[in-house]
């Protein structure tokens, strides 16, 4: 009876960290091997992080890589390890004269490097630009034999494709196919996987083990749920989504198995779970402490502070209510209970004073004209001020509470709201942050988000009696639209087909189209769609195509 004891690595690794990185991995291997375990996958790239980026363009960034791996493989003793790395080619050059590399898994053993895979498809889509960096691996795909059981490697994209790397693997007598990735998340992408995964076990009749980065890097967040598959498409095990550690599975070969999986979350736990780790890794891996927010009495500030009290405890949030004369009593009461129910300090600040100097010296060159945008406008730049002296004085990173339907639609000031160094809810659309509000409220079995916030009229409270809908269509009409606009790449007049009023589409359109400016200008944040507004849509500013 073929059996395999294996170690899925599910770490967080910081890249360029090399030598955090290392740690880590040594710590890990000690584990699976002090757990027995045959063999052990750590994720893509596991030694510098992913996605690296241009930092694998540097020469001496490479070399110290190598340098690290190399190390590893001396620590080594019976448990193989599959490590993710950055591979050169030797003599080759790619037409720019640069050296070749690769993305590749070291096979390591007995204190030396057994093998190098160089991963064969490289993904050019979406977040994915590896094309621009590395070469596609060629040659013998290599089956090896770990405990009588035949094991091939392969690398994240290798294995999406149907009849790819994987399959001719199988085809060349893998009984056991080791895939690590550096798959990111966005809603619905583990049941994505999981249907690929099964796919790509029963069609090739090959055990898979799927082995997932996790953790933040910048927009971008890795998941986990790590997996293994038995050759008939059995689910033998799910590692936890958004938390690292070792999993350790016997893959047997001939026999069925009972399966240990760890639930899948509702679609709103999950995408809590997402904004949490990423503000957390992005906060603490740039190496700060403590986040400031500008608390409106908000939903969108609200939902932002307790996501960041969740991440980084109620200790190292600061909360800053930054009234004017049109700010509610009702909004300056919501700051202060959600602050009070969160924990975290909370300090009042007025706009006034220098929104009034501002007013002052701006009256001589506005004579004549009469108050509009421009006097709103300024109101939001004094609370951006505000926050980034407090950053400036502090040391805090200034948490921006803008969210996807008002980024689309330049529904915000830049150089104003729009300040900070995160943007936790960049990619969560109005009426996921509603929804996302009430989880938040029921998963602590009290209530964190005052109702009120949750029932008042949205509002950005820079003129008398201001409501969001005075100047956007309802957000359950707004929403669906930029779905489809934003997330889909659906034409105007596809939408306008579906149903949606025409006169509504092409002004949202129109919207979303001119403000590509703004949004360039706006920090990073949490990638929780298909599509998000960063790496994944990259659309030109200066843009006379209308579609």
């Amino acid at each position: 009876m073929a059996t395999l004891r294996v170690g899925l690595a599910q770490m967080n690794p910081t890249v360029g960290d090399l030598a955090g990185n290392r740690a880590l991995i040594a710590d890990l291997y000690a584990q699976a091997a002090a757990a027995q375990c045959d063999i052990v996958a750590f994720t893509e790239l596991s030694v510098t992080g992913y996605p690296p980026e241009d930092l694998v363009l540097r020469p001496g960034f490479v070399r110290d890589n190598r340098i690290v791996v190399e190390d590893l493989a001396k620590m080594t003793g019976s448990c193989v390890a599959v490590i993710g790395f950055v591979d050169s080619g030797v003599g080759n050059q790619v037409a720019s004269g640069r050296p070749v590399i690769y993305n590749a898994a070291a096979v390591c053993a007995n204190g030396a490097i057994q093998h190098v895979y160089h991963k064969r498809l490289l993904p050019n889509y979406d977040v994915f630009d590896e094309e621009r960096t590395f070469e596609p691996g060629a040659g013998d795909h290599r089956i090896f034999d770990v405990a009588g059981v035949k094991c091939a490697v392969s690398i994240c994209e290798d294995i999406w494709r149907a009849d790819g790397p994987v399959s001719q693997q199988a085809r060349d007598g893998a009984q056991v196919n080791i895939n690590i990735n550096g798959s990111p998340f966005h809603s619905g992408k583990l049941l994505e996987r999981e249907e690929m995964l099964r796919t790509r076990a029963t069609e090739n009749k090959c055990a898979i083990v799927y082995v997932n980065q996790v953790g933040g890097q910048d927009e971008l967040i890795f998941d986990g749920s790590s997996m293994v598959f038995a050759p008939d498409g059995t689910l033998l095990s799910r590692s936890a989504q958004f938390e690292s550690g070792l999993t350790v599975v016997e893959v047997n070969i001939d026999a069925p198995q009972v399966a240990t999986v760890a639930p899948i979350s509702d679609r709103y736990a999950e995408m809590y779970g997402a904004l949490v780790l990423g503000t957390r890794d992005y906060v603490r891996k740039n190496k700060f402490t403590d986040v400031v927010i500008g608390l409106s009495g908000g939903i969108d500030s609200s939902i932002v502070a307790a996501v960041a009290v969740e991440a980084l405890g109620a200790d190292h949030v600061h909360g800053v209510a930054m009234p004017s004369r049109y700010s509610s009593d009702g909004s300056k009461t919501d700051a202060y209970a959600l602050a009070e129910a969160l924990g975290i300090d909370c300090r009042t600040i007025s706009i006034e004073p220098v929104f009034e100097a501002y007013l002052s010296m701006l009256a001589p060159s506005f004579e004549g004209k009469a108050a509009d945008l421009t006097e709103e406008n300024l109101q939001s730049r004094c609370r951006g001020q505000i926050l980034m002296a407090l950053s400036n004085k502090f040391g805090w990173m200034v948490l921006t509470t803008g969210n996807k339907s008002e980024l689309a639609v330049g529904y915000f000031t830049i150089y104003g709201d729009s300040v900070g160094g995160y943007a936790v809810i960049k990619d969560l659309l109005k009426t996921d942050v509603f929804g996302l509000s009430r989880y938040v409220n029921q998963r602590a079995g009290r209530e964190i988000i005052p109702e009120s916030v949750l029932t008042k009229p949205p509002s950005a409270e820079l003129r008398p009696d201001q409501r969001d809908d005075q100047s956007l269509p309802p957000y359950d009409v707004l929403d669906p639209i930029l779905a489809l606009y934003v997330e889909q790449d659906s034409t105007a007049a596809e939408i306008i087909e579906m149903g949606h009023p025409e006169d509504i589409v092409r002004r949202i359109a129109r919207l979303v189209d001119i403000n590509e400016y703004k949004r360039r200008q706006c920090p990073p944040g949490v990638r929780v769609s298909e599509k998000a507004f960063g790496k994944d849509r990259r659309l030109p500013i200066t843009n006379g195509y209308r579609g």
